[in-house]
């Protein structure tokens, strides 16, 4: 178990926050089936309404102001499975042409919602900095968003790929410059975030996109403690990575089948080349660390415009959570925003 009150690379704030926090990790599963009966049981769904309650903390007008800005929420049919997804839209109330920000909620792609408080507030301070933003609301692999249906890989990465590609196409009613989309996400948005690159890349429609921007993606999935420590060193602190439920809710046989779509840290220096400028950003204190370093450098070795951030005295996604260290949140959403306009 991880020494968190003593850990001195942690920001105090964070320590607070993670004391009151179990600090339990999580066994692993046989099956995807496995996952699923479990959150169909009533002990998911009390955890599942603490999680509402926390995360719906994180907007309001004194952390995440609405003046100023339209919001509104897209629903459109995603492509190639016919399903109905939500997009939310925010940007400034007025009529300029501005970049856009394609975000992608994070959750390992099986949880949470681009609905959610603390993306809601996210949202809103990227647009804040004059940026449109369109969230996707993806099908997840394990618990509902606001889009219809569950389903394993690749059913998120074929929404996400077809709201941008529906965002794009819709550029000029949206008052969005289509030579300055940046797809975004942390976590598992951060995975969706590289694999949306790598499929764009096998369609040949890299164009759609000016830059992708990481946050501490989550790309590894299961194992390789040996090639990226930072999945021992951080074990434990805010989340756990040695378990399986990972790669079995997204779909085991992808992980089997080393799929760099399902699991980019499979990918090659051939699968990445070719990439638009592409940013990796990472927490100091985040078991994730590594593997999000490992890619940047895949990247370099490949000859992208890549650039990498670590931010010292983070922990994982700490930018998405605006209650905690507010500044850091505001310095994340600047970089980003920057980043699309450049």
């Amino acid at each position: 178990m991880p020494d968190i009150q003593n850990d001195v690379r942690l920001d105090p704030r964070l320590k607070a926050i993670l004391g009151f926090m179990p600090n339990l990790g999580a066994t692993d599963v046989s099956s995807r089936q496995e996952i699923l009966d479990e959150l169909a049981g009533p002990e998911a769904g009390v955890a599942a309404g603490a999680y509402q309650q926390l995360v719906d903390m994180m907007d309001n007008e004194d952390i995440a102001p609405s003046k100023g800005l339209t919001i509104r929420t897209q629903q459109i049919i995603s492509q190639p499975d016919g399903n109905t997804i939500n997009l939310q839209i925010i940007r400034p109330d007025n009529n300029d042409v501005l970049p856009c920000v394609y975000y992608i909620h994070g959750g390992g792609m099986a949880y949470q919602s681009a609905f959610d408080g603390n993306y809601r507030a996210w949202g809103k301070i990227l647009a804040a900095k004059n940026v449109a933003v369109v969230m996707v609301d993806f099908r997840n692999a394990l618990q509902p968003s606001s889009s219809e249906g569950v389903a394993p890989f690749p059913a998120g990465l074929n929404d996400c790929v077809a709201g941008l590609k529906w965002t794009s196409e819709n550029a000029g009613s949206l008052n969005i410059d289509a030579s300055k989309i940046v797809v975004a996400g942390e976590s598992g948005g951060g995975n969706l975030t590289l694999a949306t690159g790598l499929a764009l890349k096998k369609e040949g429609r890299l164009d759609l996109v000016k830059g992708l921007y990481a946050l501490c993606p989550y790309i590894v999935g299961y194992g390789s403690e040996d090639k990226f420590p930072s999945r021992v060193e951080n074990n434990g602190i805010f989340i756990y990575t040695n378990d399986n439920r990972g790669i079995h809710g997204y779909g085991i046989s992808e992980f089997e089948n080393k799929n760099p779509q399902a699991w980019p840290a499979f990918a090659s220096v051939e699968d990445v080349a070719g990439f638009p400028p592409t940013v990796i950003s990472v927490n100091e204190c985040d078991p994730l660390r590594d593997e999000g370093i490992g890619f940047y450098r895949l990247l370099l070795s490949a000859g992208v415009n890549a650039r990498a951030r670590i931010i010292l005295g983070t922990m994982h996604a700490t930018e998405l959570i605006p209650i905690a260290c507010p500044e850091i949140t505001h310095d994340g959403a600047t970089h980003l925003v920057n980043f699309a306009w450049s």
